[in-house]
């Protein structure tokens, strides 16, 4: 899912939303489709809920994760989990402000459980998707296993 006004308006190319698909099929998940989304709070719940109750395994949104006041994703995404698991995040702030994606190190993104879907919220730029992929492509496996068992 990509938050970004401009894309879901059709106003700007996603560049971002291929290479989180490219970078997951690597890892050897099947990607049923990106979807590009306003950063509204209530659009980015509804897409959430959406993918939750399609049963997805894993919903990576992309952006809307900083301190300007248009970044809702983490708000939004807030009102969807059941439960945190903040020590994901806090390894994908870690290692993206360390790659020197410096929008990483600042975003206040989640990752937590709904249902049986793991959600992760990344910061919006190539850099903090292509180390934050790195970050969870031992983690994400483990998870749903984890859950496939809910």
């Amino acid at each position: 899912m990509i938050v970004d006004d401009r894309v879901a308006h059709k106003e700007h190319e996603d560049t971002v939303g291929p290479l989180v698909t490219e970078l997951l099929e690597e890892a050897g998940f099947i990607v049923d489709g990106v979807v590009p989304v306003e950063g509204e709070t209530v659009a980015i719940r509804n897409a959430l809920n959406t993918a939750v109750i399609g049963g997805a395994d894993l919903v990576v949104t992309v952006g809307g994760t900083g301190v300007s006041p248009r970044d809702v994703t983490p708000d939004a995404t807030q009102g969807v989990l059941d439960r945190p698991i903040p020590g994901i995040a806090e390894a994908l702030r870690s290692s993206g402000l360390a790659a020197g994606a410096v929008d990483a190190g600042i975003s206040r993104g989640l990752v937590g459980v709904s249902g049986s879907t793991l959600v992760v919220n990344l910061a919006g730029s190539r850099s903090a998707v292509r180390d934050g992929m790195a970050t969870l492509s031992s983690l994400v496996p483990y998870v749903i296993g984890e859950l496939s068992g809910l």
